[in-house]
């Protein structure tokens, strides 16, 4: 390699609530000569960074424009509401858009769900990002509806959440730019998608092991195997008569008894 070469990277951008952690070991694993740098960034942002060429492909929140990115969809989150561990929805399993009709809901700027209209009472400002909505619910402002990644993600000790019905559901799926799909792109696919590293798009598959040799059949000169003799002193089955004794005669049984 000469100086003006670069070696070979991979840059993965993720959005916040994505924990990539399996799908990197798996690319150290198969592929320990190639670094793969992690690249966060809000989710708002992502597509931009894709474009501009800040990562080789990233795991996004849909929806994205496909007119020039690529995207497979992953995983579909389940959304949940944000709530004070004191707050008596704490009572249930699971809440509803009506549950929360009393509610200030708190509706950050970087929200990642798309709304229609969003349930409750809106709050005098919105926060600008999730992160300062979970103090405010911490502050007991109000609640906060968030996919569950983020939950966890921004997880306090006297705070809890429990599952939404009839809300938006946020799906994560795997992009890049379409006129750069690489081949190491393409190997971030397959283990994405779980391809084993034979059926990996990208990689001469290992080379099958070679059978042993089998004995040489000997043919007729027609192109057909010469039928098997059959062993001494046996005979081969579907013939007519019975066995023959080493002499061509038929062989004997027990003498009759005589009346």
């Amino acid at each position: 390699m000469t100086g003006s070469e670069v070696p070979p990277a991979f840059r993965l951008a993720y959005v916040p609530g994505v924990t990539p952690t399996k799908w990197v070991r798996i690319w150290n694993e198969r592929l320990p000569d190639i670094p793969l740098t992690l690249v966060g960034v809000p989710a708002a942002e992502a597509a931009a960074l894709l474009r501009d060429g800040g990562a080789d492909a990233g795991f996004v929140r849909l929806p994205v424009d496909r007119t020039d990115l690529s995207a497979i969809p992953l995983y579909t989150e389940t959304t949940v509401v944000v709530i004070p561990k004191d707050h008596a929805a704490t009572a249930v399993e699971e809440m509803s858009a009506e549950d929360l009709a009393e509610e200030i809901v708190l509706h950050p700027l970087d929200d990642p769900l798309d709304w229609e209209r969003p349930p409750g009472r809106p709050a005098f400002e919105r926060p600008a990002t999730t992160a300062d909505a979970v103090e405010l619910v911490a502050a007991g402002v109000g609640l906060l509806i968030v996919p569950q990644s983020l939950a966890r993600l921004h997880h306090r000790k006297d705070l809890t959440y429990r599952p939404l019905t009839g809300a938006p559901e946020s799906r994560i799926a795997l992009s890049w730019p379409e006129e750069k799909t690489t081949d190491l792109v393409e190997e971030f696919i397959g283990i994405v998608r779980g391809r084993t590293v034979n059926s990996t798009r990208g990689r001469a598959p290992t080379p099958p092991r070679p059978k042993a040799k089998r004995a040489e059949k000997k043919t007729d000169g027609k192109g057909g195997g010469a039928p098997r003799k059959p062993a001494a002193g046996k005979t081969s089955r579907g013939g007519s008569g019975g066995a023959k004794n080493p002499k061509g005669g038929a062989r004997r049984g027990k003498p009759r008894r005589r009346p």
